[in-house]
Protein backbone atom coordinates (compact mmCIF):
# COMPACT_ATOMS: atom_id res chain seq x y z
CA UNK A 1 0.00 0.00 0.00
CA UNK A 2 1.27 3.48 -0.89
CA UNK A 3 2.59 5.33 2.16
CA UNK A 4 2.50 9.13 2.35
CA UNK A 5 4.20 11.25 5.01
CA UNK A 6 2.56 14.54 5.99
CA UNK A 7 4.89 17.03 7.72
CA UNK A 8 2.85 20.04 8.80
CA UNK A 9 3.13 21.92 12.11
CA UNK A 10 -0.49 23.11 12.16
CA UNK A 11 -2.10 20.15 13.96
CA UNK A 12 -5.65 20.73 12.71
CA UNK A 13 -4.42 21.17 9.13
CA UNK A 14 -2.23 18.09 9.51
CA UNK A 15 -5.12 16.00 10.79
CA UNK A 16 -7.42 17.14 7.98
CA UNK A 17 -4.84 16.21 5.34
CA UNK A 18 -4.28 12.80 6.91
CA UNK A 19 -7.99 12.03 7.04
CA UNK A 20 -8.47 13.04 3.40
CA UNK A 21 -5.55 10.95 2.18
CA UNK A 22 -6.60 7.89 4.20
CA UNK A 23 -10.03 8.10 2.55
CA UNK A 24 -8.23 7.71 -0.77
CA UNK A 25 -6.70 4.45 0.44
CA UNK A 26 -3.21 5.70 1.32
CA UNK A 27 -1.31 4.75 4.46
CA UNK A 28 -0.39 8.02 6.18
CA UNK A 29 2.22 8.93 8.77
CA UNK A 30 2.29 12.45 10.16
CA UNK A 31 4.90 14.70 11.73
CA UNK A 32 5.00 18.29 12.94
CA UNK A 33 8.64 19.37 12.74
CA UNK A 34 11.80 19.18 10.64
CA UNK A 35 13.15 16.48 12.96
CA UNK A 36 9.93 14.48 12.49
CA UNK A 37 10.29 14.86 8.73
CA UNK A 38 13.84 13.51 8.69
CA UNK A 39 12.93 10.64 11.00
CA UNK A 40 9.89 9.62 8.96
CA UNK A 41 11.83 9.95 5.68
CA UNK A 42 14.25 7.33 7.01
CA UNK A 43 11.35 4.82 6.89
CA UNK A 44 11.15 5.43 3.11
CA UNK A 45 7.56 6.53 2.42
CA UNK A 46 6.44 6.71 -1.22
CA UNK A 47 5.83 10.47 -1.07
CA UNK A 48 6.31 13.34 1.40
CA UNK A 49 3.95 16.31 1.71
CA UNK A 50 6.02 18.97 3.41
CA UNK A 51 5.30 22.39 4.90
CA UNK A 52 7.91 24.97 3.93
CA UNK A 53 7.91 26.66 7.36
CA UNK A 54 8.51 24.40 10.37
CA UNK A 55 9.17 25.32 14.02
CA UNK A 56 12.68 23.82 14.19
CA UNK A 57 13.92 24.39 10.65
CA UNK A 58 12.80 24.80 7.07
CA UNK A 59 11.14 22.44 4.66
CA UNK A 60 14.04 23.15 2.31
CA UNK A 61 16.45 21.55 4.79
CA UNK A 62 14.20 18.51 5.14
CA UNK A 63 13.85 18.22 1.37
CA UNK A 64 17.64 18.31 0.97
CA UNK A 65 17.95 15.54 3.57
CA UNK A 66 15.32 13.41 1.83
CA UNK A 67 16.92 13.78 -1.59
CA UNK A 68 20.25 12.91 -0.04
CA UNK A 69 19.08 9.47 1.10
CA UNK A 70 16.59 8.49 -1.60
CA UNK A 71 14.55 9.56 -4.61
CA UNK A 72 11.32 9.96 -2.61
CA UNK A 73 9.14 12.64 -4.27
CA UNK A 74 8.32 15.77 -2.25
CA UNK A 75 5.32 18.11 -2.55
CA UNK A 76 5.65 21.44 -0.72
CA UNK A 77 2.66 23.01 1.00
CA UNK A 78 3.11 26.66 1.90
CA UNK A 79 1.43 30.02 2.24
CA UNK A 80 4.39 31.60 0.43
CA UNK A 81 3.55 32.43 -3.15
CA UNK A 82 6.64 34.45 -4.04
CA UNK A 83 8.42 33.36 -7.20
CA UNK A 84 11.79 33.25 -5.39
CA UNK A 85 10.45 30.77 -2.82
CA UNK A 86 9.06 28.53 -5.54
CA UNK A 87 12.30 28.56 -7.54
CA UNK A 88 14.32 27.79 -4.40
CA UNK A 89 12.05 24.84 -3.61
CA UNK A 90 12.39 23.39 -7.11
CA UNK A 91 16.15 24.01 -7.12
CA UNK A 92 16.38 21.88 -3.97
CA UNK A 93 14.55 18.94 -5.46
CA UNK A 94 10.83 19.32 -4.81
CA UNK A 95 8.46 17.68 -7.29
CA UNK A 96 5.52 20.07 -6.88
CA UNK A 97 4.60 23.24 -4.99
CA UNK A 98 1.10 23.97 -3.65
CA UNK A 99 0.14 27.36 -2.22
CA UNK A 100 -2.31 27.53 0.70
CA UNK A 101 -5.25 27.73 0.76
CA UNK A 102 -6.13 25.15 -1.87
CA UNK A 103 -9.00 22.70 -2.61
CA UNK A 104 -8.19 19.28 -1.17
CA UNK A 105 -9.27 17.73 -4.48
CA UNK A 106 -6.48 19.63 -6.21
CA UNK A 107 -3.91 18.25 -3.77
CA UNK A 108 -5.22 14.71 -4.27
CA UNK A 109 -4.81 15.05 -8.04
CA UNK A 110 -1.29 16.39 -7.60
CA UNK A 111 -0.44 13.47 -5.33
CA UNK A 112 -1.74 11.02 -7.95
CA UNK A 113 0.18 12.75 -10.73
CA UNK A 114 3.48 12.89 -8.82
CA UNK A 115 3.23 9.23 -7.75
CA UNK A 116 2.42 8.14 -11.30
CA UNK A 117 5.19 10.25 -12.82
CA UNK A 118 7.70 9.05 -10.26
CA UNK A 119 6.78 5.40 -10.77
CA UNK A 120 6.82 5.46 -14.58
CA UNK A 121 10.00 7.50 -14.88
CA UNK A 122 12.02 5.64 -12.28
CA UNK A 123 15.29 4.38 -13.72
CA UNK A 124 16.91 3.76 -10.33
CA UNK A 125 15.57 2.56 -6.99
CA UNK A 126 17.26 3.51 -3.73
CA UNK A 127 16.13 1.84 -0.52
CA UNK A 128 18.15 1.75 2.71
CA UNK A 129 21.46 2.25 0.90
CA UNK A 130 20.65 -0.46 -1.65
CA UNK A 131 20.82 1.15 -5.11
CA UNK A 132 19.25 -0.68 -8.05
CA UNK A 133 20.05 1.00 -11.36
CA UNK A 134 17.41 -0.35 -13.74
CA UNK A 135 18.99 1.26 -16.79
CA UNK A 136 22.56 0.07 -16.20
CA UNK A 137 21.34 -3.17 -14.55
CA UNK A 138 23.72 -2.75 -11.64
CA UNK A 139 23.25 -3.09 -7.88
CA UNK A 140 25.27 -1.64 -5.02
CA UNK A 141 24.97 -1.45 -1.26
CA UNK A 142 26.58 1.52 0.49
CA UNK A 143 28.37 2.19 -2.82
CA UNK A 144 29.85 -1.32 -2.90
CA UNK A 145 29.00 -3.10 -6.13
CA UNK A 146 27.15 -6.40 -5.88
CA UNK A 147 27.45 -8.80 -8.80
CA UNK A 148 24.17 -10.51 -9.71
CA UNK A 149 23.21 -12.92 -12.46
CA UNK A 150 20.71 -11.69 -15.04
CA UNK A 151 17.88 -13.66 -13.39
CA UNK A 152 18.80 -12.47 -9.89
CA UNK A 153 18.75 -8.86 -11.09
CA UNK A 154 15.37 -9.26 -12.82
CA UNK A 155 13.89 -10.82 -9.69
CA UNK A 156 15.26 -8.08 -7.44
CA UNK A 157 14.10 -5.36 -9.83
CA UNK A 158 10.56 -6.77 -9.97
CA UNK A 159 10.37 -7.09 -6.18
CA UNK A 160 11.71 -3.54 -5.66
CA UNK A 161 9.33 -2.00 -8.21
CA UNK A 162 6.49 -3.53 -6.20
CA UNK A 163 7.85 -2.44 -2.81
CA UNK A 164 5.50 -3.18 0.07
CA UNK A 165 3.35 -5.63 -1.92
CA UNK A 166 3.20 -9.33 -1.11
CA UNK A 167 4.07 -11.28 -4.26
CA UNK A 168 3.26 -14.97 -4.48
CA UNK A 169 5.67 -17.53 -5.93
CA UNK A 170 3.24 -17.98 -8.82
CA UNK A 171 3.37 -14.25 -9.59
CA UNK A 172 7.17 -14.21 -9.50
CA UNK A 173 7.37 -17.25 -11.77
CA UNK A 174 4.94 -15.70 -14.23
CA UNK A 175 6.52 -12.23 -14.29
CA UNK A 176 10.23 -13.08 -14.06
CA UNK A 177 10.51 -16.48 -15.74
CA UNK A 178 7.40 -17.42 -17.75
CA UNK A 179 7.19 -14.00 -19.46
CA UNK A 180 10.44 -14.91 -21.20
CA UNK A 181 9.26 -18.38 -22.18
CA UNK A 182 11.19 -20.12 -19.40
CA UNK A 183 9.06 -22.73 -17.70
CA UNK A 184 10.68 -23.77 -14.43
CA UNK A 185 9.72 -25.41 -11.15
CA UNK A 186 8.26 -23.43 -8.24
CA UNK A 187 11.31 -24.31 -6.13
CA UNK A 188 13.38 -22.17 -8.51
CA UNK A 189 11.95 -19.07 -6.81
CA UNK A 190 13.09 -20.23 -3.37
CA UNK A 191 16.57 -21.09 -4.62
CA UNK A 192 17.01 -17.76 -6.42
CA UNK A 193 15.64 -15.77 -3.46
CA UNK A 194 18.06 -17.49 -1.08
CA UNK A 195 20.98 -16.85 -3.43
CA UNK A 196 19.95 -13.23 -3.83
CA UNK A 197 19.64 -12.70 -0.08
CA UNK A 198 23.16 -13.99 0.50
CA UNK A 199 24.42 -11.31 -1.87
CA UNK A 200 22.41 -8.25 -0.83
CA UNK A 201 21.41 -8.74 2.82
CA UNK A 202 23.87 -7.45 5.47
CA UNK A 203 22.40 -10.07 7.84
CA UNK A 204 20.79 -13.02 6.04
CA UNK A 205 19.22 -14.27 9.29
CA UNK A 206 17.43 -10.93 9.71
CA UNK A 207 16.65 -9.69 6.17
CA UNK A 208 15.71 -6.05 5.66
CA UNK A 209 15.21 -6.12 1.87
CA UNK A 210 13.43 -9.35 0.93
CA UNK A 211 10.99 -10.65 3.53
CA UNK A 212 9.24 -14.03 3.51
CA UNK A 213 5.53 -13.68 4.31
CA UNK A 214 4.63 -17.15 5.59
CA UNK A 215 2.17 -18.98 3.37
CA UNK A 216 1.77 -16.01 1.02
CA UNK A 217 5.03 -15.16 -0.74
CA UNK A 218 7.68 -12.46 -0.58
CA UNK A 219 7.74 -8.72 0.00
CA UNK A 220 10.46 -6.15 -0.68
CA UNK A 221 10.85 -3.59 2.10
CA UNK A 222 8.57 -2.83 5.02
Amino acid sequence: MTKIAVIEDDKLYNEALCISLKKEGYTVESGFSADDGKSIAASYPDLVILDLGLPDGTGIDVCRYIKGISDIPVIFLTARDEEADMIRAYDNGCDDYVVKPFPIRVLKKKVEAVLKRHSSGKSAILYKDLLIDCEKRTVSYKRREIRLSAREFELLEFLAKNKGQILSKETLLREVWDSKGMFVEENTVNVTINRLRKKIEPDVSNPMFINNIFGMGYKFGE
